[in-house]
């Protein structure tokens, strides 16, 4: 038992410090292009030009999550803890987002990583939505700008 609680710890260390820092390094990377870009969303630029700024971070955002929940995916198929490979996506995704359906259970042996994805998930979720906010913020105070004129 305690072989198994020691393997599902060390799994679950290293894919948290896997998933944070794809997630760090996505978010400077997100960063990265929003200032590059910036010049194109200043406050004398449409509306829409805002709105693709929005859509290309949540999209980004996205992508940064779904390259984690594959990673979680491969992860139970390298480890055996789910039968095929599209049963570990399902399984991934519904337990990063924490919707836990319960359609497909791991075995004793992983379920401790199964939780642990789950509190990966919503502490990774937690971080986007403060990124999120924080450029919509900035533009927000864009927007007081035209509000001036």
């Amino acid at each position: 038992m305690y072989s198994s609680m020691a393997q599902n710890l060390g799994m679950s260390s290293l894919m948290v410090a896997a998933t944070v820092t794809i997630h760090f390094f996505g978010l400077l990377t997100l960063l990265s292009l929003l200032r590059r870009h910036s010049g194109r969303f200043r406050a004398h630029e449409s509306v829409v030009g805002q709105g693709a700024l929005i859509m290309s971070v949540i999209f980004g955002l996205f992508a940064i999550h779904t390259v984690e929940i594959w990673l979680y995916a491969f992860a139970y198929m390298l480890l055996g803890a789910v039968a095929d490979f599209e049963s570990a996506l399902y399984f991934s995704t519904v337990t990063f987002a924490s919707l836990g359906y319960g359609d497909i259970v791991l075995s004793r042996d992983w379920r401790l990583f199964g939780s642990i994805e789950a509190a990966n998930g919503v502490i990774l979720f937690a971080w986007s939505t403060a990124f999120l906010l924080s450029v919509m913020a900035r533009l927000k105070s864009l927007e007081h700008d035209w509000l001036q004129r």
